[in-house]
């Protein structure tokens, strides 16, 4: 007799895109930035699946797909489901405040073909951490039949959802943000080859820690995952590594805000170091660290042996009086150069982060410290974003209760489109700034500038900087989406548009699409022969190791009084007075 068939349950994981100026979600054949919370969730699935929370005869079946590299077809997935029999349950995870609409839009197609749906993520978190009610966009959408889930998926949170989406008796509510679970041995984040390998360069995911001790006011970070660090383990890091060298994935994003601030990153390092150097696995990280991380005796040393060949720095502004107003009192400008060349000296790929839009930014000011950052900061790539209230912050709580207008358009809070109004600034220039600060630090006279000084640097590999950088702002200047939503040849659904925009004829949809790719085609050759003529001319340059200008000068005492980084910037001075009142003090 054969055994008795076990019934199936599906269980889809969905991390949405968000939706472009033309109303198609951001999507591509290849994407550049994993998504840590799908192999999260993912992770703690897998892990219900060997403790069989169901019972010996359900069998949990997962599907995870990441938007932004994979079309999502709701009416085809139900087919599937109903052809292969059982329950299901599709949970959108990880949704940002610019995923949101797009997270909703799918779930009522997924409610109409009577599957349930839950949303989770950054968005209801923050909503649920620092709003006295809930707003109508979550009200709306629990009114359609979504449940939403709130805090962290850890110690059994995802296996009690799964169960409620089996009996059929799912909240519509579950809020944990008062319980931050601990991260110590639980199940950790892992996707497999077939879904990372839709990732550029084969990208996966992890983090070892949430949660950051810093106040800044437009971060949603303190407010979501708390100001209490939690962290994984050196063994728990291990067992992430060797499970993805199984699959030969070597190379990781760690989402963690703020590596630098792990209390054990030495033991974390160090077991890295044991891996890489003792067994021979493969391991490149790309990490995102604070601007005093520097001050950690060895810390940028033993990231860079234990595989860090990418680090983005949170360098937000260089004026300290912007820096104070957004409670960014961990900035000190005075310690920049130090930190950015001790990265460069190990042949670290620097990236950072520039915020627009602080209350004494005008468009001469932030224009003029583009220019100051281009001469003195021997940074990398320097990426842009608007000042953004979003919610979960502590900014978005304060317009909101003070009755400022604030762009009624969720899909816009992606950090490249203005969703506020300046105190100084009119919409237009704030916007006009924006673009201007992309243009002026990505100029073809500054690319060169940064390829020279990756050429004088033994450690660096001057072809790959200068791909990296035409690539990154290549995204920003022909696809028109932040370079962190980028990827490799953008792809785009006819029938997936913004509900209340027009579904075009296939016969024009499909000619326009094609001719507009050509044309992105031409611009991305003429910038690779531009990249290769530079790369050509710079090698050819047999003064090349000579190369010197002044942000790589080694930083000392004398420039406090005389780098317009310290002269010029508002609160500058100040900055410097403190730091050699504190010197004489010491």
């Amino acid at each position: 007799m054969s055994a008795h068939p076990r019934e199936v349950f599906h269980f889809i994981m969905i991390r949405p895109s968000h939706y472009d100026d033309d109303g198609y979600p951001i999507q591509w054949f290849r994407s550049w930035i994993p998504s840590n919370t799908l192999a999260a969730i993912n992770g703690l699935a897998l892990d219900c699946i060997e403790r069989e929370i169901l019972g010996p005869d359900v069998e949990i079946r997962l599907r995870p797909i990441d938007e932004s590299n994979a079309e999502v077809l709701p009416r085809k997935l139900a087919r599937e489901i109903r052809q292969s029999g059982g329950r299901a349950l599709v949970c959108l995870v990880g949704v940002q405040s610019n995923q949101f609409p797009r997270a909703v839009d799918l779930a009522r197609q997924f409610i109409a073909e009577d599957l349930p749906v839950c949303i989770g993520g950054f968005h209801v978190s923050g909503c649920l951490s620092m709003l006295p009610e809930l707003p109508a966009e979550i009200r709306e959408a629990m009114d359609m039949g979504v449940s939403i889930f709130a805090g962290e998926s850890e110690e059994d949170r995802l296996a009690d959802l799964i169960r409620d989406a089996y009996a059929g008796e799912m909240k519509p509510l579950y809020n944990y943000m008062k319980d931050l679970p601990s991260l110590e041995g639980q199940p950790f984040p892992f996707l497999s080859h077939d879904v990372v390998g839709r990732t550029d360069t084969n990208l996966a995911s992890f983090d070892l820690g949430r949660g950051c001790p810093f106040q800044c006011s437009f971060c949603t970070i303190i407010n979501v995952q708390g100001r209490k660090s939690r962290f994984r383990t050196p063994d728990d890091l291990e067992k992430i590594i060797r499970a993805n060298a199984v699959q030969n994935i070597e190379t990781f994003f760690v989402t963690d805000d703020n590596f630098a601030r792990n209390t054990h990153w030495e033991a974390l390092l160090d077991r890295l170091i044991w891996l890489r150097e003792h067994e021979g696995i493969r391991v490149n990280l790309i990490i995102q660290v604070d601007t005093l991380c520097h001050k950690l005796p060895n810390f940028i040393a033993k990231a860079c042996r234990a595989g860090v060949h990418r680090v983005f720095i949170g360098l937000e502004n260089i004026n300290p009086d912007n820096l104070l107003a957004a409670k960014k009192r961990q900035n000190k400008i005075t310690e920049y150069r130090v930190m950015l060349q001790e990265w460069r000296e190990h042949g670290a790929v620097i990236y950072a982060g520039y915020i627009i839009g602080f209350p004494a930014d005008t468009k001469a000011s932030v224009l003029r410290d583009v220019e100051i950052i281009k001469r003195e900061l021997p940074i990398d790539i320097l990426e842009f974003f608007f000042l953004t209230p979003l919610p979960g912050s502590e900014d978005h709580q304060k317009m909101l209760a003070n009755g400022d207008w604030m762009a009624p358009d969720l899909n816009n809070y992606d950090l490249y489109h203005r969703v506020s109004r300046h105190p100084v600034m009119s919409d237009t220039d704030w916007e006009e700034t924006y673009k201007e600060a992309w243009d002026s630090y990505f100029s073809p006279e500054h690319i060169e500038t940064i390829a020279r000084r990756a050429a004088a640097l033994p450690k660096s590999n001057m072809r790959t900087r200068i791909s990296d950088i035409y690539e990154f702002y290549l995204i920003y200047a022909v696809e028109k989406v932040h370079p962190l939503e980028g990827g490799i040849v953008r792809a785009r659904s006819r029938k997936s548009r913004r509900p209340g925009l027009p579904i075009r004829n296939p016969l024009i949809f499909y000619p326009m699409f094609a001719l507009e790719t050509l044309g992105k085609f031409y611009k991305y050759g003429r910038a690779f022969l531009q990249a290769k003529k530079l790369h050509k001319k710079i090698i050819n340059d047999p003064d090349r190791l000579n190369y010197v200008d002044l942000a790589i000068i080694p930083p000392n005492d004398d420039e406090l009084e005389t780098l317009s980084l310290f002269q010029e910037t508002s609160g500058g001075n100040t900055a410097v007075a403190r730091k050699q009142q504190a010197d004489v003090l010491r």
